[in-house]
């Protein structure tokens, strides 16, 4: 008999553990979710009954069938190729700006060493935040108060938010980075800013660029539907027209910002795939 096998046949036999135990925190976290769960159904009142009537059904096919044909006039679709481009810049330059000053923040939000002293970890992380709290909607919303109407509002909604968002991601992937090159430089002498640069940065350098592609996935969604409250792009042409009830146009602004999206995602997942190889 093989000696592993051997010694496997002389091992105690041993049953599996129960499915809920008194001392299993994870079978008690699973079981108030189970509850959180079951009580939101209970208390959100859902029509499902209602949602999948026959009657809800033939309004959603009469609704559906009024996009059709789409309106792809020449002038038109002039149109809408400015507002995906206007709804593209957006996103860049939001996305851009976002990642220098979450960066910026992530610096001091984050502790290099445990022995650190870094007195605006705090302060730097509340701002963080905060930032991230406030949906881009909201953002943009406040926004056109001081910066009109127009794309300018709706870039500044997505470099406030998508900061807040970024800096943690990056504060957390600079904290978690291996020590020893800055140790390293510590012993001789250098200090917190230039172990940064130095040491730390070139380590977790695709790891931060993923995530700003990543967030620029996100951020060309959120800029087509910004438009919605006056910040331009497509989303600003799609209130516009579906305000009128114009379903035609409305269709096609749709499938510009279907074929948009598809592009984008595949594009930032092809570099994403490439940074971390």
């Amino acid at each position: 008999m093989n000696p592993i096998s051997r010694e496997a046949a002389n091992q105690p036999y041993r049953l599996p553990p129960p499915l809920f135990s008194a001392r299993c925190t994870a079978c008690w976290f699973s079981l108030c979710l189970l509850v959180l769960v079951v009580s939101s159904f209970w208390s959100l009142d859902l029509q499902w009954r209602q949602f999948l009537s026959m009657e809800a059904l033939r309004s959603m096919g009469r609704f559906v069938a009024e996009f059709f044909p789409p309106d792809t006039s020449a002038g038109f679709l002039h149109k809408v190729l400015v507002g995906t481009w206007e709804t593209l810049a957006m996103s860049v330059l939001g996305t851009a700006l976002a990642a220098l000053v979450g960066l910026a923040l992530a610096i001091p939000a984050s502790r290099l060493h445990e022995h650190d002293a870094v007195p605006l970890r705090a302060v730097t992380r509340w701002l963080l935040n905060a930032l991230r709290s406030i949906p881009e909607l909201v953002w943009a919303s406040l926004l056109l108060i001081s910066a009109g109407l127009g794309p300018f509002a709706g870039t500044l909604a997505l470099a406030f938010h998508t900061a807040g968002v970024l800096g943690r991601l990056f504060a957390e992937a600079i904290e978690n980075a291996p020590p020893s090159p800055g140790q390293a430089l510590r012993h001789h002498g250098v200090g917190r800013l230039a172990v940064v640069a130095y040491a730390t940065l070139p380590q977790v350098l695709p790891q931060l660029m993923s995530y700003t592609l990543y967030r620029w996935e996100n951020n060309i969604r959120a800029a087509a539907v910004l438009g919605v409250v006056g910040a331009g792009g497509l989303g600003q042409l799609l209130a516009f027209h579906m305000g009128l009830f114009q379903m035609g146009k409305t269709a096609t602004i749709l499938a510009a910002m279907l074929l948009m999206v598809a592009v984008v995602d595949a594009l930032s997942h092809g570099l994403r795939r490439w940074l971390t190889r």
